[in-house]
């Protein structure tokens, strides 16, 4: 079995965001980026499956600007076999929307015909969480999305699932689409001499056109601001105090 891994690169999780000063964005200048960690839990669960024998080969895919490149080496010094990279936008502040990517996505599932595509469940500059279910709908696979547990069995996969209740476990038909959430596994460091290899292991470029995928954007974002700064607490001094100012301050009672 094959199996298909979309991974994004995005501003690193330990960076602090900063808005643009005229609101138009997030500024990307000099910011350290990385892979979507959602995207890198996703990958170490592949190399697992290929280690486990339940995987003949893991496949690598992003979807941007031709930077990406890095995040796609991170993969292959994990342990992926091979990337593609879709070259889809110039600008580093062009974010590819949750639709073009699921059709690019199924153009080249058609090509490389996977028997799984293991995703994050969200990217977290935009928390879309879209593509996967898009995907699953394009493609007409199965599907089961916040993973936090995936078994492999014959032509089904048993996956256990994240949801506001606790855990739900559900039984999916092969080929499926599978969106992973941060419980599944602890994703491995790259070893030097794995960096080192995956210089050498294949990557292969496409462009969107390659798919037949329009990639112009549909929304168009008005405005990026802050959060609104907390203000600061106060200490009261009787039950009665903060009753009265959960009332007549706070308007909550």
């Amino acid at each position: 079995m094959k199996v298909l891994v979309p991974v994004k690169r995005v501003i690193d999780y330990n960076v602090k965001v900063r808005v643009k000063a005229d609101g138009t964005g997030v500024d990307l200048a000099n910011v350290k980026m990385s892979m979507n960690p959602f995207d890198e839990i996703a990958v170490e669960e592949a190399i697992r499956l290929k280690e486990a024998g339940k995987a003949e080969e893991v496949v690598a895919v992003s979807i941007g600007v031709k930077q990406a490149q890095e995040t796609l080496r991170t993969a292959l010094a994990m342990g992926a076999d091979r990337a593609i990279l879709v070259v889809a936008a110039d600008d580093v502040h062009q974010d590819i929307e949750p639709l073009a990517v699921a059709k690019i996505l199924k153009g080249i599932i058609d090509e490389e015909q996977p028997g799984l595509v293991l995703a994050g469940k969200q990217a977290i500059d935009n928390d879309m969480n879209a593509t996967g279910q898009m995907l699953s709908a394009l493609l007409g696979w199965s599907q089961a999305t916040f993973a936090s547990k995936v078994e492999i069995e014959g032509d089904s996969a048993n996956v256990t699932r994240e949801v506001d209740g606790g855990l739900q476990t559900i039984k999916v038909k092969m080929p499926a689409i599978v969106t992973v959430d941060l419980r599944l596994n602890e994703p491995r460091y790259a070893s030097l001499p794995n960096i080192m290899k995956a210089k050498k292991k294949p990557l292969d470029e496409k462009t969107p056109a390659d798919y037949g995928v329009d990639v112009a954007p549909r929304l168009e974002i008005v405005k990026t601001e802050e959060p609104a700064a907390r203000k600061a607490g106060v200490m009261v001094g009787s039950v009665e105090e903060l009753i009265a100012k959960l009332k007549d301050e706070a308007g909550v009672l």
